[in-house]
């Protein structure tokens, strides 16, 4: 049976729902007046045109010519600064291997071109505090005494077996674990867990005195605290401004998961001679399972480094980590088993070939100080202009009459629920791709009208699920109350599990596609998760609602609910070549 709660309030998941409509209204009305929102969408590049930078790498040092693999980071590293203010639609292609050209939406801010053009510089900074985004783990302030014994857990999860690190005040029973990040010529088999950190543990005060080393914990001021905490590590901090080499900074890990406290820079990533993935080798030259970025270091990198992982080695954890900061960004954060003295390190930890394989790729191409200079820079019009837009807004709206023909001619007065939710579908898709250009600067493109487009179809599907469900019921002998109940409690299911293929689809095309087709991804994407809102907050209380009435609680025969008009207009199925309802006339 039913529950019999299921309609039992559905006018206050009505007014709910209406009350979400005209927050996101009064939301961009207060943008536009008050900020700089627009009441409009933002257009991409196609539709909008938008401005074309040609840059040209400067090489320093005795570089010549820029290699191919190298460009190709560089547009890799350049594509994610200029998609680092939202979702653009920019486009990032090499020219003649040599030229790398941005195209942007509109006109991109003074600030965003700078980042565009900035070295790419890769930095070595030690670890001061790092704290899992929602905890923290402060950096232990005492330096440890006596001869090192045991071995330290860095913070991002893996578990270590350390060779030589330092025992931390108080000396946990090891535990074994599988290796994780660490430099190290070699790995054994123990680590020390680290305690679970908590939300409400406040940052340690900053220490007083000058700092006598990179690793030391006075580099760590009030202002920096504050900084830290209010770092968010969810893509709306500021990661345009070049941060000094020579001071203490804030960080967050490119997973999003962790943030950090760091020293001054103490090793240069252009002092990479080479970094390359593949499995460690074994004592007898042989393979192993563990997989390995092997780092070769030159000239003055290789005594600076030698320098702090002496130093580092004897630290408590976290403050024996040492971290490779790109763009602002930790990539890595291993801590060190022993001294690295001859230049020669390994990274290993829980990762796969594939993972060490970019890592390295970051490492090696990430530590190039390349910058780029502007060759030129023009406003380009409109790839496909107003006319393709034109165009695609007429076929969506061809499509939504065709569907609402459909629902009025196939449900009767029934399809003008159909009808009222697509149009507040529309509505609502309306506001949140307006409000996303305001607030995360996500701009509308024809591969993105197109998503819109093919989402009118999956909405309506959405609809004709719940109401053959509802008139199955019925068919079965329900009263039309009862069956809008069960015939939902069936419909639901289905509904979920067809939209979450559909978002599944979408998230795969978005994290693997290009810019062009990310943008039909992204809507698509939105326009199911809205497909779902509609039909749990407006469709099925609106049906509990209805039903209610005489006219549709009763099975009126322009209600498209008529128990009569269900069996001899489609006739149930039975088995065995039987059918349920009326039977021809003149048949046995």
């Amino acid at each position: 049976m039913p529950s019999q709660t299921t309609h039992a309030r559905p006018g206050r998941v009505l007014a709910g729902f209406a009350a979400f409509i005209v927050a996101l209204v009064v939301l961009l009305f207060a943008g536009s007046q008050w900020g700089s929102a627009q009441l409009t969408p933002k257009l991409g590049l196609d539709l909008e045109g938008g401005t074309q930078l040609v840059l040209t790498p400067v090489l320093s040092g005795q570089e010549t010519e820029i290699q191919e693999e190298q460009l190709d980071q560089a547009r890799d590293i350049i594509s994610q600064r200029a998609d680092a203010g939202g979702i653009t639609g920019a486009e990032v292609t090499t020219q003649g291997g040599r030229n790398i050209v941005v195209s942007m939406p509109g006109v991109p801010p003074q600030e965003v071109e700078d980042a565009i053009r900035r070295s790419s510089q890769l930095q070595f900074r030690p670890v001061l505090v790092v704290q899992p985004v929602g905890g923290l783990t402060p950096a232990p302030t005492e330096t440890p005494t006596g001869t090192p014994t045991g071995g330290a857990t860095p913070t991002d999860g893996s578990t270590a077996s350390p060779t030589e690190a330092a025992t931390p005040a108080a000396s946990p029973t090891t535990n074994s674990g599988p290796v994780p990040e660490g430099f190290a010529a070699e790995a054994t088999e123990t680590a020390e867990p680290t305690p679970e950190p908590t939300a409400t543990e406040p940052v340690a005060p900053a220490p007083t005195g000058e700092p006598t080393s990179a690793t030391d914990p006075a580099w760590i001021t009030d202002e920096l605290i504050a900084e830290f905490e209010s770092l968010t590590c969810t893509g709306g901090d500021d990661t345009t401004t070049e941060q000094d080499p020579d001071t203490a900074v804030v960080a967050c890990r490119d997973t999003g998961t962790e943030k950090y406290i760091l020293g001054p820079v103490v090793v240069d990533g252009s002092g990479i001679a080479d970094a390359s993935a593949g499995y460690q080798a074994g004592p007898t030259g042989q393979p192993t399972n563990t997989v390995e970025i092997a780092l070769e270091l030159t000239g003055d990198a290789r005594e600076a480094y030698g320098q702090i992982s002496t130093e580092m080695v004897q630290l408590p954890a976290p403050r024996n980590q040492l971290a490779a900061v790109l763009d602002q960004q930790v990539i890595v954060a291993p801590f060190f088993q022993s001294a690295i003295l001859d230049g020669r390190a390994s990274i290993t930890g829980a990762f796969t070939l594939e993972e060490a394989q970019t890592l390295a790729q970051q490492l090696k191409f990430g530590a190039l100080p390349i910058s780029f200079e502007l060759e030129t820079r023009d406003q380009i019009s409109p790839l496909l202009g107003g006319e393709q837009l034109r165009l695609g807004l007429v076929a969506g709206m061809i499509g939504m009459l065709l569907v609402f023909v459909y629902s009025l001619f196939q449900y009767r007065v029934l399809g003008f629920v159909t009808i009222a939710s697509l149009i507040l579908a529309g509505i609502i898709v309306y506001l949140v791709v307006t409000i996303l250009g305001w607030r995360y600067n996500y701009r509308l493109d024809l591969a993105g009208i197109t998503g819109l487009i093919v989402a009118v179809g999956i909405t309506a599907d959405s609809f004709i699920v719940f109401f053959e469900r509802i008139r199955d019921e019925v068919r079965d002998g329900r009263t039309v109350r009862s069956a809008v109940d069960a015939g939902w409690e069936r419909a639901s299911r289905t509904i979920l599990a067809g939209d979450a293929v559909t978002l599944l689809a979408a998230g795969t095309l978005y994290a693997l596609a290009s810019s062009n087709v990310r943008g039909f991804a992204f809507t698509l994407g939105l326009t199911t998760i809205i497909d779902l809102i509609i039909v749990f907050f407006f469709t099925k209380p609106m049906m509990q609602w209805l039903v209610r009435k005489p006219f549709f609680g009763e099975g009126h025969p322009w209600s498209g609910l008529n128990p009569q008009l269900l069996e001899a207009r489609n006739p149930k199925y039975a088995g065995r070549g039987r059918v349920r309802g009326p039977i021809l006339e003149g048949a046995r």
